[in-house]
């Protein structure tokens, strides 16, 4: 007989948005349904599925892959990618070693990896003239890119045993189709699983080591210390999640430590460039100095902003602390700890939301974080399409800029809009999901996170509602005791005062 604990949990029972879509083909699956041929699980259906997603993205990208881009092309086939294009421009093509002979703009792990892939292509290309480089260099990075968006997907599938559908949310969603490979961020993304499968599997060192190695990839990762500590302060678990962070902290200074000695200037690159570059295409920030504001364009005061990037930095750095403080209240004050994946997605999607650069492949940081924390069709479904709408008028816009008119700037403005809006709405309801826990349709599945890792367990001596009662009963032992010295002040003056009387 099977476990009922393993059996996977179909989203036509417990999503009304799936519910609704399988009428078309004969209603949600019953309660003694015959479950599928041990060759048809859904973990298996859910990998071919990721194998046909980045075949049609390969599809897509192809009439890119050859590098002629004439008239604009990359634009008009909704194909560029920053893979072929910094080939040559990042001097790969010329043999360049990333940082040492050209400063490459990126993380030094994601250098190494334009490094590893493009110098052999280069030596190949050198013995063999015909090879078309740039086309070669992108083909394989595609496969090596692939590779570690499935095993993200794996990953996914591995941490929700019992809800393995959810991971087709990750593998089905179609900003995944149209961004897969346009730039480096797919390893990054998959380093990220793998630090949150070894968290999970309470191996805080591992966790720690892959937690470095993406924040040395891409450095949005970074921004995961922030639950992992927020979570120890609430359970009182202290010693996994410091070791995690130390471990990813000494992971990250080792990675950059030979580019930072050897080659300074080119390692320096990356902060240069975040430092100092300005409002770019489709955040709040681009919004708000476009927006239509009756006769005036840009709303009162954005502008100037725009135009003095310390300024734009700090206000960014602000609001995002702000954020950040808002969902540390959240997490102290919700009904039970919030789950790892829901601080992690809020606390990355609050850093795009407050940004002033949002690429569009960046959707890819949001994606599995997403279906990890709300496995919920709806809000998922109208995110992703308005990312696909952004898509597309981001291309169209790049047509306008070359000097064909293609869309109005209003039409561009609402799709970055829409984009925002959506995945403000998203957050809004993962917030909600860990005010009220009984809507969170994982908690229903686990009666808990799991992906708690060392969290999941008995709770430490420092928790916070621990040190919250010890506040508590000082603040009522202050009072109790400035109440008895009030109450002795008064007898005493009430005894003076009879005193007095007698004495009349």
């Amino acid at each position: 007989m099977t476990d009922a604990s393993q059996v996977a949990v179909s989203p036509t029972q417990e999503d009304v948005f799936v519910r609704g879509l399988s009428e078309v083909v004969g209603g949600p699956v019953g309660e003694h349904a015959t479950r599928p041929r041990q060759s048809l699980t859904p973990m298996r259906v859910v990998i071919v599925l990721a194998l046909l997603v980045f075949g049609l993205h390969w599809i897509q990208k192809s009439p890119c892959e050859d590098g002629a881009w004439q008239n604009n092309s990359q634009y008009t086939h909704f194909c560029y990618t920053d893979v072929l294009a910094l080939y040559y421009a990042e001097h790969l093509s010329d043999g360049a070693v990333p940082y040492f002979d050209w400063p490459v703009e990126y993380p030094v792990l994601t250098g190494a990896f334009m490094g590893v892939l493009g110098l052999p292509v280069h030596t190949l290309g050198v013995r063999d003239p015909a090879l078309n480089q740039g086309e070669a260099f992108y083909n394989l990075n595609f496969l090596v890119l692939s590779a570690f968006g499935i095993a993200a997907i794996a990953v996914t599938l591995a941490l929700r045993r019992r809800r393995p559908w959810d991971a087709a949310m990750f593998a089905l969603a179609p900003a995944l189709v149209v961004t897969a490979t346009v730039n480096w961020d797919l390893f990054a993304v998959g380093l990220t699983a793998f630090f949150l499968l070894a968290w999970t599997r309470k191996r805080p060192v591992l966790a720690g080591l892959m937690l470095g190695l993406a924040v040395a990839a891409k450095f949005y990762p970074f921004l995961f210390a922030g639950p992992l500590l927020v979570l120890a302060f609430r359970t009182g678990r202290w010693r996994s999640a410091l070791i995690t962070v130390g471990t990813a902290a000494g992971t990250w200074v080792v990675a950059n430590a030979p580019v930072y000695l050897w080659a300074h200037d080119g390692w320096l690159k990356f902060w240069q460039l975040s430092s100092t570059r300005p409002i770019d295409w489709g955040t709040l920030w681009y919004i708000a100095t476009h927006v239509h504001l009756s006769t005036q364009i840009g709303l009162p005061g954005f502008n100037d902003l725009g135009g003095d990037i310390p300024a734009l930095n700090a206000v960014t750095y602000l609001l995002l602390g702000l954020g950040c403080a808002a969902l540390l209240v959240l997490s102290m004050t919700a009904p039970r700890s919030p789950r790892l994946a829901q601080l992690c997605f809020i606390v990355v999607a609050l850093f795009l939301l407050t940004s002033k650069v949002w690429s569009q492949q960046f959707v890819l940081w949001l994606i599995p974080l997403a279906v990890l924390a709300r496995p919920k069709w709806g809000a998922f479904l109208a995110w992703q399409v308005a990312e696909i709408g952004y898509f597309l008028a981001f291309y169209a816009q790049m047509l306008n800029m070359s000097g064909k008119f293609v869309i109005p700037e209003d039409t561009f403005i609402i799709a970055a809009s829409l984009r925002w809006i959506t995945l403000a709405v998203l957050v809004g309801f993962v917030v909600r999901d860990i005010r009220r826990p009984e809507r969170d349709v994982v908690r229903r599945t686990y009666d808990g996170d799991p992906d708690a890792g060392d969290f999941d367990g008995p709770a430490g001596p420092l928790r916070f509602e621990v040190l919250r009662d010890r506040f508590e009963d000082w603040r009522e032992a202050r009072r109790a005791a400035s109440g008895g010295q009030v109450e002795d002040d008064r007898v005493a003056v009430a005894v003076s005062g009879d005193a007095e009387s007698v004495d009349r």
